[in-house]
């Protein structure tokens, strides 16, 4: 079984919620890292945690939202051992797990309805990292 780990701030929770039932229903096994509502807070304080798991490998991919997804993904991707994409349709969101080897989905919930965000993560999920010549590329990355 699979391991998400999801941090959203209050602008993402509703979809956060949406996501969550859909991947308990998937039988995936869920970190929910807050936020808890729609009260507002510092995205960072549930970014951090998702990255901690998912680097630590307590979680196999992470999902993270924020209004516009830009802050969310900025703070996944200061943990070295992070790949978070901003997606914001389903190609880019295939393309993050096939060419770039993702292991955070950023998602703006500002900008995208609910059912987008559970296509993408659906897709996020079932795409395998494609290797080849973009392993290179991934080695990299790292400073």
């Amino acid at each position: 079984m699979k391991r998400i780990s999801i941090g959203s701030d209050h602008a993402g929770f509703s979809h956060k919620e949406a996501i969550i039932t859909y991947l308990k229903k998937s039988k995936y096994e869920v970190a929910d890292n807050g936020a808890f509502s729609n009260e507002s807070v510092d995205y960072p304080d549930f970014i951090h945690p998702v990255a901690y798991d998912v680097e630590e490998a307590k979680a196999d991919f992470g999902i993270i939202l924020c209004g516009s997804g830009n802050g969310a993904a900025i703070t996944a991707n200061k943990h070295q051992k992070i790949r978070a994409a901003l997606c914001w349709n389903k190609e880019l969101a295939m393309l993050a797990r096939l060419h770039n080897d993702a292991n955070i989905l950023a998602i703006p919930a500002r900008f995208v309805s609910k059912r987008l965000a559970l296509a993408m993560v659906r897709i996020f999920l079932d795409t395998h990292f494609e290797g080849g010549r973009h392993q290179s590329r991934i080695e990299k990355i790292p400073v």
